[in-house]
Parts: structure tokens; C-alpha cells; sequence
């Protein structure tokens, strides 16, 4: 595969007010972006009856699509792990790793989990322990019950999950460092497209990876603002309401933009290892403040359920749990879809050095694992003791739909409620800047035609937008908005995907034929 890389590396750039654009996808991108924001801040009412019947049409009518789409996603990255083109290495025979495998994973998890973790941490297993998936409410006893919620949750964060980072991570790797080529979407798709992929195919392909990154953030950091404000609220009894929602976006986003001035090594780097270093010690806390044998069974039953009934969660015909596959299933597969060219991007940028099978292992397991023990610590934690039809604080929020508050009452029944309540403040806020950072990074590389080193101002420019549409979004519908904006995103980038699949089993056969 010859590729002509003089063209790919920017010659339709221009250069105006600092910024270095990639014309037309910055202009596109970004005036999409400013319109969407404008109407939605000026027509909030409008706006979230928009996003609600858009939510509603696409749970329903594109289930299946989602569902089959993940499955596929898994077992090609299972299948690429175990033939021989698993021990190429990205970025040729010689590439050593630029971080320690410590970093490389904490940087990994930090970009594909973020604020997510902690809002759905307790709230998700208490909710499918409530509302049991696969229709087993009758069949189960209630402590079973409790190890399936919890199992259900993990599913969503697991190894489907993290099989469509990969395949977006390493197709985008393998491109940038073993082809040469732009580290950017379009880029994956030479082997279809040829030199016309630095054409108008590219840019297509470049603006819906912008759109569906800067969607999927904009869930996440909305999910964060919604849990900030709750936590400010019970630590500090400010009022829990969209003026404190979008002043913790607007504060949030200022901070993020110094860890945009200081870079990837001293921003997202150090803030990423903070990160996994607060997540271990607020599992640590949960698993001392209770019967600590007993949750670490719990978490080692319901990771047996997990793979026991792994097929069976991914299968969608003739399930009657529709609430389970539509309101959380699809739009999780939504949102991850959505994430893909943010976080498969990311983990692209800091791999090369790393076998494909090292990659696939690190990717699928080393994430999936620590949201076992997460979600195995914090859901079965708030679940031991739990009877049939009793109410605890943490259900009743479950009940009445009030997401953001259930992890700070769940904290707030174990010891030193007030300081593990601020530490999980600290790492909700810091999940927040990480996003923003590294998402207005990604962003700023596929707007810029590849490039890794475009003005500052440019970052600056986008992290600034990622905060207004999470605002936007807020205040256009809140949740019913958010998830639109998800499934919206996500519908368009299935195909990519799945093209994405095509093009990287073709590279990586090349390689091995080269090579051989």
C-alpha cells in the first residue's frame, strides 16, 4: 500500500487568527457547533422536546442495530488478538514504548471512563437489582437478584465497551505510525478511498468524528455537572439547580484550559495517574468501611454471573426486558460509539510501541477488570443488607429519579461520610477536567487535518465549545438531551466503524505480508 503522505499532512490548511485550519472540517465543525448552541440556549423549551422525541424514536427503532453492531466489534477484536498479525507492533519493529505500562493504562482508563464511572458507580446496580434484566425477577431469589444488577453493569462497561475503543484506537494507531499517514479518522480509510480520502470522503468522515466526539463528551461532562452540583449541595447546602450546573461547567472548563497550557505530559499525564490513584482509594475506603469479605465474594459471584449470562445479555431477539436493552443498553452503546473517535484517538496517540496483541489485552481487560471490582465494591456494598421492598436513601433516589445524589448517600452510610463524600467530589471534578482536556486535544487534532501540534489557541477555542454545548444540552432537556445527543452521534458512526474494521484487517495483512 503506497500512501502519498505530502498531501495528507496539511497542504489545504490555512492559516487565520492564530488558528491552523483544516479547511473546510474546522469550518464545518465549528459552524455547526456555534449554530447548535445558539438555537438551543435561545429556544431551551423547543429544544428539549426535540431531544426527547428523538431519544424516544431511536431507543426503540435502533436497538438491534447497536446491539449487533457492539457483538461484531468484540469478536473481531478477540480475533485480530489471537491470529499471528496480533505480534505487530505499532509504529514498526523497532518503536519502543514513550510510557511506562503504568501510565499508558492509567491514561487509557482515564479517557475511556471519566465522570460516567462515578455517576452510574452505585446508582446502575442498585437500579437493575430493582428492575432485574432478562426477565428474571420471578426466577431469582433476591440475593441474586442483587449479583445480576451488578453483573448487568458490568456488561455495560466491559469488554463490549472497551472493543469499540479498540477498534477505533488501533486502526487510528496503525495508520499514524505504521503508515505514516495524519493521526485522524479519515486516515484509516486509505485503503478504500486511496488519495481521494484527503478529499471530500475524508472530510465527511472528520466532521462526524467531531460531531459524535464532541456529543459524547458533552454527555459525560453534563452527567458531571449534574453529580457536582448534588455534591456541592450536600457538602455545602449550595442550591442543586441549572444556575449552579452551569457555573461548575463554567469553573471547570477555566481549569481545564490551564491544564490545556501546561500539555499532555504535565497535564493529562499527571491528572490521569491522580485519577486511578483516588479511584483505588475510594475502593479501598468502601471495601474497609464494610464486611469486607463479604463484598469481595459478592464482587467474585457477580463477575461469575457476568460471564454466565454474557451471552445472553448480548443477544436482543425475544427479550422482554426491553426497559434494560432501550433505556441503558442502547444508549450506552450510543455513547461509546459516540467516544470512540475521542478515546480510540487518544489511546492511539500514546501506544505506539505496543504489540497489537499487547494492545487488544491492555484495551480489553485491564479496563474491564478494574470496573469489575468498581462496580462489584460500590454496588454490592450499597446492596448487602438490602430486603425485598425496603427503602434506604439510596433507593428511594433511585426511585424518584434522583441520579445525581445517589453516590453521596451512599457515602453518606458509611464512616467519615463528610471527607469520602469530598474526595469523591475531587475525583468527579478532576474525571471533568481530563475529559475536557483531552477531548478538546482530540478535537483540535482532527479539525487541524492530523496534526499534533496546532496552535494552542485552537485548543483553547474548542475546549471553550465543549463546555457550551454541555451547558446547552443541560439546559435544552437535560437527561432526554444528553442521551439524544449520544444516539444521534452514534447512528452515523456504526457504519464508520464497522469500515474502520475493513480497513485495519487490510493494513495489518499488509504489514505481515511485508514483513514475511
Amino acid at each position: 500500500m503506497e500512501c502519498d503522505t505530502s498531501h495528507a499532512l496539511g497542504d489545504d490548511n490555512i492559516q487565520f487568527c492564530g488558528l491552523d485550519i483544516h479547511n473546510p472540517v474546522f469550518l464545518i465543525a465549528a459552524g455547526v457547533v456555534i449554530l447548535s448552541v445558539a438555537l438551543t440556549l435561545s429556544m431551551p423549551e423547543a429544544a428539549g422536546q426535540v431531544f426527547g422525541a428523538t431519544r424516544d424514536w431511536a431507543v426503540k427503532q435502533l436497538d438491534w442495530l447497536f446491539a449487533a453492531s457492539v457483538n461484531i466489534y468484540l469478536l473481531f477484536c478477540i480475533a485480530i488478538a489471537l491470529l499471528p498479525i496480533g505480534g505487530i507492533r505499532i509504529g514498526g519493529a523497532d518503536a519502543a514504548p514513550e510510557y511506562s505500562t503504568v501510565s499508558w493504562v492509567a491514561m487509557m482508563f482515564a479517557a475511556g471512563v471519566g465522570i460516567g464511572m462515578m455517576f452510574f458507580g452505585v446508582l446502575e446496580p442498585v437500579t437493575h437489582t430493582l428492575n432485574p434484566p432478562l426477565g428474571m425477577e420471578a426466577a431469582l431469589g433476591f440475593e441474586e437478584r442483587k449479583q445480576l444488577g451488578v453483573a448487568g453493569s458490568i456488561f455495560h462497561w466491559g469488554l463490549h465497551a472497551w472493543g469499540i475503543y479498540a477498534v477505533a484506537g488501533l486502526a487510528m494507531a496503525i495508520f499514524a505510525f505504521n503508515y505514516g499517514l495524519p493521526l485522524t479518522v479519515r486516515s484509516v480509510f486509505y485503503p478504500i478511498f486511496g488519495e481521494r480520502v484527503w478529499g471530500w470522503p475524508g472530510h465527511i468522515i472528520d466532521v462526524l468524528a467531531v460531531f459524535a466526539t464532541l456529543c459524547g463528551l458533552a454527555t459525560s461532562l453534563g452527567f458531571g455537572a449534574q453529580q457536582t452540583a448534588a455534591g456541592l449541595n450536600y457538602l455545602f447546602g449550595l442550591p442543586n439547580e441549572d444556575a449552579t450546573q452551569v457555573a461548575v461547567i463554567g469553573v471547570i472548563t477555566t481549569v481545564a484550559l490551564i491544564s490545556v497550557l501546561l500539555g499532555m505530559n504535565r497535564g493529562v499525564k499527571r491528572l490521569s495517574l491522580i485519577n486511578c490513584i483516588l479511584v483505588g482509594l475510594l475502593v479501598g475506603f468502601v471495601l474497609l468501611a464494610g464486611p469486607t469479605w463479604n463484598i469481595l465474594a459478592k464482587i467474585f459471584h457477580s463477575t461469575v454471573e457476568y460471564f454466565r449470562y454474557l451471552p445472553q445479555f448480548s443477544n436482543w431477539v425475544g427479550r422482554d426486558d426491553t426497559a434494560f436493552i432501550q433505556d441503558w443498553s442502547t444508549v450506552y452503546w450510543a455513547w461509546w460509539i459516540a467516544w470512540s473517535p475521542f478515546v480510540g484517538m487518544f489511546i492511539a496517540r500514546i501506544s505506539k510501541g505496543r504489540t497489537v496483541r499487547e494492545f487488544m489485552l491492555a484495551a480489553l481487560l485491564a479496563p474491564t477488570i478494574v470496573n469489575i471490582v468498581w462496580f462489584g465494591a460500590l454496588g454490592s456494598s450499597a446492596l448487602i443488607g438490602l430486603q425485598p421492598g425496603e427503602e434506604t436513601p439510596v433507593t428511594q433516589a433511585v426511585v424518584a429519579d434522583e441520579r445525581a445524589r445517589v453516590l453521596f448517600l451512599f457515602l453518606e452510610g458509611l464512616p467519615i461520610a463528610a471527607i469520602s463524600s469530598l474526595g469523591a467530589l475531587i475525583l468527579i471534578i478532576i474525571f471533568f477536567v481530563t475529559s475536557l482536556d483531552s477531548g478538546s486535544l482530540v478535537v483540535d487534532s482532527i479539525t487541524a487535518g492530523g496534526k499534533t501540534n496546532a496552535p494552542l489557541a485552537q485548543r483553547v477555542f474548542w475546549c471553550t465549545f465543549l463546555g457550551l454545548i454541555s451547558i446547552a444540552l443541560l439546559l435544552g432537556g437535560g437527561l432526554d438531551a444528553l442521551q439524544a445527543a449520544v444516539l444521534a452521534a452514534g447512528f452515523p458512526f456504526i457504519i464508520v466503524l464497522l469500515a474502520m474494521m475493513t480497513c485495519l484487517y487490510i493494513g495489518l495483512r499488509r504489514i505481515r505480508k511485508e514483513a514475511s
